[in-house]
C-alpha cells in the first residue's frame, strides 16, 4: 500500500511539474491565403514550426495558433509561414515563392499586411490627436486651422493620420483646437465636420470617413486598386479595437468571370439581379450577354434561354447543384423560380463537369436560394406592371442558433388584365397566377466536426388560362366556340445535401446528394389534351481527396436517376421508366500557370444503353493578367418531344414521329460532342480595370431528335439525326468602367447552326446569326444614410432570323425566308433611401418593337392555317413597371 501511495504520489507531482512548465499561449495573426490547398500548407508549416494546434480561415484570413513560446515564436512561425509562399501580419514572402505556388493559390498582394504598412494603428503621444485627411492640401487646412484655434505650432503626418498639438493651456485647450479643425472639414478622434463643409473639400481632399482613426484613407481612394478597399474594410475592426462596430462591405462586381475556375465561369449575384424587372429565372439574363431570352410562342407568354446557339434542353440547369428544369418541367420550369429568391448564379459556357451528371452538352447554369449571409434579414418585395402583372415576395433568413439558420421564402403572383394591343382577338399574354413557397434549413460545423448539412423543401401551384379574349374559363369548353388555352402545373421538391470534411485533412471530404421532385401539367390549347406527370429521385455520392499531394485531386463517385414519365397526348399514352446508375472519377492536376481538369463517367441506362461521358477542362495562364482555356466533352440525353416542344401545340399542326427503333417515343438519345476555347485578358482602360474575353464554341451532334417544321405547315415531325448537324458559337465580350461608378459592357454574338434536314441542309430557324449588346450601369455616391440613385439600361440588336417554310399555304398566312433585324431597350432607375428600403421604376421594350400578326390566321383558329408558334419578335409592346423592397 506504502509503495502504491508513493507512486501515486511521485506520479501527481511529475504531471503537474510537467503541466505547469506548459506554458501554452493562444494568438490570432492575419495571413494571407485563397483556397483549401493554401489552408494545408499554412497550417503544416505552422504545426512544422512548433506550434501545437493550428487552424487557418478561408473567409477571415485569420490563423489561429496555440504555442509553447519557451519552445517557438510567434515571429518564427509566421516567418516560416511567408517562406513557404504566404504574406502575413510580420513578414512578405519573396516574390519567386509566390510564383512558384499554384495558379489557384495566387491572392492578392496588395495591400501589404504588415502592420506597420497598413493594420496597426500608429501609437499617440502626449497631446497627439487622429485627424483624417487626404494630401498636402489637407495638411495646410488642419495646421491653419490648429494655429487660428490658438495653438503655438501643430504638425499633421498625411501617414500616420496624427497631428502634434503644441499649446498653452491657459489660452486654448486640445477640445478648441479640434473643434476648429472639424469646422474647416476634418473629422478627429473628438469632433466631426459638418456634411455640407466635408461635401465642399477639394476632390482631392475627400477622405474615408467610414474608416478607423489611423488608417489612411488615400489606400482606399486608389480606383485603380479597388481589392485595396474591400481588404482594408475587411480587417477594420481588428485595427481598432475601440470603435464600437466597423461596417464591412466587399466590393464584387455584379457579374464577375471566376479567374480561378478552369471552365468559363461567370458568377451573377444579387447586385445583378437587380438591375432587371427579374420577376423570376427566365428574367434574370436579360443584362448578360451570354445567355439569349426569347418568347416561345404567341399565347403561352413563356419564355425560353439559348446558350451557344442551341435551345435551352441542351443546357443543364440545375439548382443547388441538383437537377432541376429538366424533363416535363423544360417548357415552364423558369417561370418557377421567383427572382427574389434567388441568392446568386454560377453560368458555365462549354460541357460542365462530369460530376454533375451527363445531360450538359452546351453549358450549366447553377441556381443558389438565398441563405443567411452576415446577418438576419426579412425582406418584402411587392411589384406591378401595367398590363395587368402583381407580385409579392416574402424572405426571411435568421440563424437559429451557433450552427443553424433558415431560410423561409414565399411569393405570389397573379395577372389579371385581359390585353389585346394588336386587335387579333387573342390575349397578349395569358391571366392567371401562382403560390409558391420554399423552406430550407442549413447546417455548418465545418470548423471543428467538420459536418455541414442543407436541407430544402418547395411546392409551387400556377394556372395560367389564355387563347382568344372571348374564352371563359368559367364554361366548359365543349359549350364555347372561342379558342382557349389553359395550363394548370403543381410541382413538389424535396432535397438533402450532407458532407463532411475529414479531421486533419482539409483535402478529403465526402458528401451525398438526394433529392425526390413530383411535377404535374393538366393543359389543353383549343380542342388539344396534353397532361404529364413526372417523378424523379435523383441520388449523388461524392468522395474527394488528393494523390500524394493537393497539385493532384481527385473526385470519384457513384449516381443514381430514377425518371417516371407518365403523358397523354389527344388520345394516346406514353409511359416510361428511366433508371439510370452511374459512376464516376474526376483528375484535378494543379502547376504554377496551369490547371486540368479531366473527368469521365460510365452511366447504364436501362433505355439508352451504356453511355460512355468523356470531359476535359484545361486553364494556363499566359500571364497574371492573360488566361487561356481549352475544353472538349461528350454529353448525352433523352429527349422530351411534347413537353419540349409546346410552343407548337397552340397551331392545328398534326404531330408525326418518324421512329427508328429507338426506346423512347420509339427514337434513339442525342448524343454531341462539344468543343471550346476562350482568351480572357485584363488590362487597364481610362487608368480602370477592363476586361476582354473571346470565345468559340463548337457542338456537333451524333446523333439528334430533330424538330421539323418545314415538312408542311400543317405538320410538326420528329425523327433522329441522319447526317450533320452543328452549331457554331463565337462571343466577344468587354467590361469596362469609363468614370467612376460607370459599368459597361459591350458584347457581339455570331452563330452558324446547321442540321441535315429531310429535306435538305439548312439553318435553324428562330436563331439570328448576329446580335448585338450594350449594358451601362451608373449609381451616385452613397449619402450617410446610405441612399443613392442606381440606373440600368441594356440595349440588344438582334439580327436577321431564318424563318419555317410555309410557302405551300395561301398567299396571306406565309412567312418570308427570313426575318427582319430589330432592336429592344430595357431601362431602369431605382432610389435607395436607406439600407432598408428602395423604390424602382422600370421598362421593358421601350423601343416599342413587335412582330406584325405574330398568330397566322387567328380569325380562323380551329381551321388549317392558324399558327401560333411563328414567334420570332417581342408581341407586346413597351411595358412600364414599378416595385418597392423593405427590408427589416
Amino acid at each position: 500500500m506504502k509503495i502504491l501511495f508513493k507512486s501515486l504520489v511521485l506520479f501527481s507531482f511529475l504531471i503537474t511539474s510537467f503541466l505547469f512548465s506548459q506554458s501554452i499561449t493562444k494568438s490570432t495573426f492575419l495571413v494571407k491565403g485563397e483556397c483549401a490547398i493554401c489552408k494545408e500548407r499554412i497550417e503544416t508549416s505552422a504545426k512544422k514550426s512548433g506550434a501545437t494546434t493550428a487552424v487557418w480561415n478561408v473567409d477571415s484570413q485569420k490563423l489561429d495558433l496555440e504555442f509553447d513560446p519557451a519552445k517557438i515564436s510567434a515571429d518564427q512561425i509566421l516567418k516560416n509561414i511567408a517562406e513557404v509562399g504566404h504574406d502575413n501580419e510580420k513578414y512578405t514572402a519573396t516574390d519567386d515563392v509566390y510564383e512558384k505556388l499554384p495558379s489557384c493559390c495566387h491572392y492578392k498582394r496588395e495591400p501589404s499586411l504588415l502592420k506597420n504598412d497598413i493594420l496597426e494603428q500608429p501609437i499617440k503621444k502626449e497631446n497627439q490627436y487622429f485627424v483624417r485627411g487626404n494630401c498636402s492640401s489637407c495638411k495646410a487646412r488642419i495646421e491653419k486651422a490648429a494655429s487660428t484655434a490658438g495653438a503655438d505650432s501643430s504638425i499633421w503626418d498625411p501617414q500616420t493620420q496624427i497631428v502634434t498639438l503644441n499649446f498653452d493651456p491657459s489660452k486654448t485647450s486640445a477640445d478648441q483646437i479640434l473643434k476648429k479643425i472639424a469646422e474647416v472639414g476634418h473629422d478627429n478622434e473628438k469632433f466631426l465636420a459638418k456634411d455640407d463643409v466635408y461635401k465642399n473639400l477639394p476632390d482631392c481632399c475627400l477622405y474615408d470617413r467610414t474608416l478607423p482613426f489611423g488608417v489612411k484613407s488615400s489606400l482606399v481612394h486608389d480606383d485603380e486598386n479597388p481589392e485595396a478597399k474591400t481588404e482594408i474594410e475587411d480587417h477594420a475592426d481588428h485595427v481598432n479595437k475601440s470603435i464600437e462596430e466597423v461596417k464591412v462591405t466587399k466590393l464584387a462586381d455584379a457579374t464577375a468571370l471566376n479567374r480561378k475556375e478552369t471552365g468559363l465561369t461567370f458568377n451573377i449575384n444579387s447586385k445583378e439581379l437587380l438591375k432587371a424587372a427579374c420577376c423570376n429565372l427566365s428574367e434574370s439574363f436579360e443584362t448578360n450577354a451570354t445567355v439569349d431570352v426569347s418568347f416561345t410562342n404567341a399565347v403561352t407568354g413563356t419564355k425560353q434561354l439559348k446558350m451557344l446557339g442551341l435551345d435551352q434542353k441542351y443546357t443543364s440547369l440545375t439548382k443547388e447543384l441538383l437537377p432541376s428544369i429538366r424533363g416535363l418541367a423544360a417548357p415552364y420550369g423558369l417561370n418557377l423560380i421567383p427572382g427574389r429568391w434567388i441568392g446568386g448564379i454560377q453560368l458555365t459556357k462549354g460541357g460542365s463537369t462530369v460530376v454533375n451528371g451527363y445531360e450538359s452538352i452546351t453549358g450549366q447554369i447553377n441556381t443558389e436560394l438565398l441563405k443567411l449571409q452576415d446577418k438576419p434579414e426579412t425582406s418584402l418585395n411587392v411589384f406591378a406592371d401595367i398590363n395587368g402583372r402583381v407580385e409579392t415576395n416574402i424572405t426571411s433568413t435568421s440563424q437559429l442558433n451557433e450552427h443553424w439558420n433558415q431560410s423561409v421564402l414565399l411569393h405570389g403572383n397573379a395577372t389579371l388584365e385581359k390585353k389585346d394591343a394588336n386587335h387579333d382577338g387573342f390575349l397578349d399574354q395569358p391571366i392567371g397566377n401562382q403560390i409558391n413557397a420554399a423552406y430550407l434549413l442549413n447546417y455548418n460545423d465545418l470548423e471543428h466536426s467538420g459536418l455541414g448539412s442543407h436541407f430544402g423543401i418547395s411546392f409551387v401551384k400556377d394556372e395560367r388560362f389564355g387563347g382568344q379574349t372571348a374564352f371563359d374559363k368559367k364554361i366548359d369548353r365543349s359549350q364555347q366556340n372561342a379558342y382557349g388555352v389553359g395550363i394548370n402545373l403543381s410541382r413538389f421538391e424535396i432535397w438533402n445535401k450532407t458532407g463532411y470534411i475529414f479531421k486533419g485533412k482539409p483535402y478529403q471530404s465526402i458528401g451525398w446528394m438526394n433529392q425526390f421532385t413530383t411535377h404535374q401539367q393538366d393543359s389543353f390549347f383549343g380542342q388539344r389534351n396534353y397532361f404529364g406527370n413526372q417523378n424523379t429521385f435523383y441520388s449523388n455520392l461524392i468522395f474527394e481527396s488528393i494523390i500524394g499531394n493537393t497539385n493532384n485531386k481527385f473526385k470519384t463517385g457513384a449516381s443514381f436517376l430514377y425518371d417516371q414519365y407518365d403523358e397523354d397526348y389527344l388520345t394516346q399514352n406514353y409511359k416510361r421508366t428511366e433508371t439510370v446508375p452511374g459512376v464516376f472519377f474526376e483528375y484535378t492536376l494543379t502547376g504554377v500557370k496551369y490547371t486540368l481538369v479531366a473527368g469521365v463517367r460510365t452511366d447504364f441506362h436501362n433505355l439508352a444503353g451504356t453511355q460512355f461521358t468523356p470531359r476535359v477542362n484545361f486553364k494556363y495562364d499566359l500571364t497574371p493578367k492573360t488566361i487561356l482555356r481549352l475544353s472538349a466533352g461528350r454529353g448525352f440525353r433523352t429527349a422530351n418531344i411534347f413537353a419540349e416542344s409546346q410552343q407548337y401545340f397552340g397551331s392545328n399542326r398534326q404531330i408525326e414521329i418518324l421512329g427508328n427503333g429507338g426506346k423512347i417515343y420509339d427514337l434513339k438519345p442525342e448524343i454531341a460532342w462539344n468543343y471550346g476555347a476562350s482568351l480572357q485578358q485584363e488590362f487597364k482602360l481610362f487608368n480602370r480595370k477592363a476586361s476582354l474575353v473571346a470565345d468559340f464554341f463548337r457542338t456537333d451532334f451524333q446523333n439528334q431528335v430533330l424538330t421539323d417544321l418545314d415538312v408542311s405547315p400543317q405538320k410538326l415531325v420528329f425523327y433522329n439525326l441522319n447526317g450533320k448537324s452543328f452549331a457554331n458559337s463565337f462571343q466577344t465580350q468587354l467590361d469596362l468602367i469609363p468614370l467612376k461608378n460607370l459599368e459597361v459592357r459591350l458584347a457581339y454574338k455570331y452563330y452558324d447552326v446547321q442540321a441535315d434536314f429531310i429535306g435538305g441542309k439548312r439553318e435553324i430557324p428562330f436563331m439570328a446569326k448576329n446580335r448585338g449588346f450594350f449594358n451601362a450601369s451608373y449609381s451616385t455616391e452613397k449619402t450617410e444614410k446610405g441612399a443613392f440613385w442606381s440606373f440600368d439600361s441594356t440595349l440588344q440588336l438582334i439580327g436577321k432570323q431564318k424563318l419555317p417554310n410555309l410557302n405551300s399555304n395561301p398567299a396571306e398566312y406565309r412567312l418570308p425566308e427570313f426575318s427582319k433585324s430589330y432592336t429592344t431597350l430595357n431601362a431602369q432607375i431605382a432610389r435607395n433611401f436607406n439600407k432598408n428600403i428602395r423604390a424602382y421604376v422600370g421598362g421593358e421594350n421601350l423601343t416599342g418593337y413587335t412582330q406584325n400578326n405574330p398568330i397566322i390566321d387567328p380569325q380562323n383558329p380551329f381551321g388549317n392555317y392558324f399558327d401560333a408558334g411563328m414567334v420570332y419578335a417581342p408581341i407586346m409592346g413597351a411595358n412600364v413597371y414599378f416595385g418597392l423592397d423593405f427590408k427589416f
